[in-house]
């Protein structure tokens, strides 16, 4: 990853993830620290507006939130002198800092600026002009691995500060997937499996996992390949709700085909793809598990005619609104399963969708029967006087 240098009587500003900024090593304002107040506000907008200056209406409306104020240059000039004191108790050069001209506030050219969002641009940029690989690769990582987090991630509320989110945001996926190219292309799978798992900290549910998948294939770590894929299913349906992309999907497929088994008789074969003894209950299994038999069973039963349904219960509040959070869920959602297992047939199948829900595909059976199932579900699932419940919804396959 790439290492923050020092820069001897520069003002270091960092944007990604939280604002910070220091100078000759004495930290000034700290990112753990809450960077909500009129001096960071001032300071964010001088520092990363250091060619382009900053109007007096927008610096009105970043430390005073649009508030009618009796002298506006006066309270603008306050927060700066306040400013320079601050900044001059931290060793920085007695200068004037902030320079009016032309209707706007400019950053004073005595004090240097150092900014992660401009050397990452710059990088971006030095890459697009490299021509060996060798050396794109390096610079691109370092910009990738520059990008700490979204830019002022925690102020998405002010217009400014959304626009650039979101400009840089591109320039950063971009360049993850340019890297994730060139480190395909050459095989260097460690390094793609770090990305992957990087990437995917700094932007969750953006599918970055989809290379760190890429590299435990291609790199024959197929153990390690599965069971990022589970992850990754318990995180995206679990904790948002929403399925990974199908681009995980192929991938798993095509894991599945490239491995192979040593050669066996039909009957090895069977044995080892028998189930272990003494499990009881309905089949619960992992969502792309669960997907396959939904899959294969539909195409059966438009050829059979047999009934089969899918049942989702989904735990609700008293008010019969989806139960998404809360400590008690957890707990719910396990006794929610054990009534679901130990109601439904061996034959049936079930799956934990997400946090309260539960998808159960009912074999051979008829809407009334389904009804049954629903208040026996019920009768365990129900303890005392307990108002949250659960709702049903049922349709048949076909």
């Amino acid at each position: 990853m790439s290492e923050k240098r020092e820069y001897k009587n520069a003002l270091m500003v960092d944007f990604f993830g939280s604002f910070s900024m220091s100078y000759n090593g004495k930290t000034i304002t700290d990112k753990a620290k809450n960077n909500e107040n009129q001096f960071n506000y001032l300071m964010q907008l001088m520092t990363h507006f250091t060619n382009e200056g900053v109007n007096k209406n927008t610096l009105l409306n970043a430390l005073f939130s649009g508030r009618d104020l009796n002298n506006p240059n006066h309270a603008i000039h306050s927060v700066m002198y306040n400013a320079k004191k601050r900044l001059q108790s931290y060793g920085l050069p007695p200068v004037n800092y902030f320079v009016q001209k032309e209707g706007k506030y400019y950053w004073t050219k005595e004090v240097e600026i150092v900014e992660d969002t401009q050397r990452f641009e710059q990088l971006l940029y030095d890459a697009t002009q490299c021509e060996d690989e060798d050396e794109k690769i390096d610079i691109l990582q370092e910009a990738v691995y520059l990008y700490q987090g979204d830019f002022l991630e925690n102020q998405i509320g002010v217009i400014w500060i959304t626009k650039e989110n979101y400009r840089y945001r591109r320039m950063f996926v971009g360049a993850v997937e340019d890297l994730s190219l060139l480190l395909q292309s050459k095989g260097r799978y460690e390094q793609l499996e770090r990305l992957g798992l990087y990437a995917s900290t700094i932007q969750p549910f953006s599918d970055w996992e989809s290379l760190t998948m890429e590299a435990y294939i291609s790199s024959g770590k197929v153990e390690k390949a599965y069971q990022l894929f589970d992850d990754t299913i318990e995180l995206y349906l679990h904790e948002q709700g929403i399925k990974p992309s199908n681009k995980m999907f192929d991938l798993v497929t095509r894991l599945g085909a490239q491995f192979e088994h040593s050669s066996s008789s039909l009957q090895e074969i069977q044995d080892h793809l028998k189930e272990d003894e003494g499990v009881h209950g309905g089949y619960l299994c992992s969502y792309p598990v669960f997907l396959g038999i939904y899959q294969a069973i539909s195409r059966i039963a438009e050829r059979s005619g047999q009934m089969i349904y899918l049942m989702l219960c989904t735990i609700v509040d008293t008010k019969g609104n989806a139960l998404t959070k809360g400590e008690k869920l957890e707990v719910l959602s396990e006794r929610l399963e054990d009534a679901i297992r130990t109601t439904i047939r061996r034959s049936d199948i079930m799956n934990k969708y997400n946090k309260g829900q539960y998808l159960v595909l009912l074999m051979n059976t008829t809407m009334e029967n389904c009804e049954i199932i629903e208040r026996r579900i019920d009768q365990k699932f129900m303890v005392g006087r307990q108002r949250i419940s659960v709702r049903y919804y049922v349709n048949p396959l076909w």
